[in-house]
């Protein structure tokens, strides 16, 4: 049986949920700031490729940072809150 989550009490899960969305936001400055320093590597030691390419690669390497990057924020907020201690087996 499931018990009471600490993210139904609101001010809780508005606490966890701003945390969540900080740490968003600084892995997508981080992600934005991977992409430009890998694709300027790819650049200036590759030699021009076609702009699909460097398209390509920014987006392939800026959706696997962030997708990794929530995926990993739930499991934190999840785990931090207690919501996953609130279930029994």
């Amino acid at each position: 049986m499931a018990g009471n989550s600490p993210l139904d009490d609101p001010e809780t899960a508005a606490f966890a949920w701003g945390r969540y969305k900080r740490l968003m936001r600084i892995m997508a400055l981080v992600s934005l700031a991977v992409v430009v320093l890998f694709v300027g590597g790819l650049y200036y030691w590759g030699g021009p490729e076609s702009v699909h390419f460097y398209i390509a690669v920014a987006l392939g390497i800026g959706i696997t940072m962030m997708l990794t990057s929530a995926l990993m924020g739930l499991v934190f907020l999840s785990s931090g809150t207690g919501h996953d201690d609130s279930f029994d087996d």
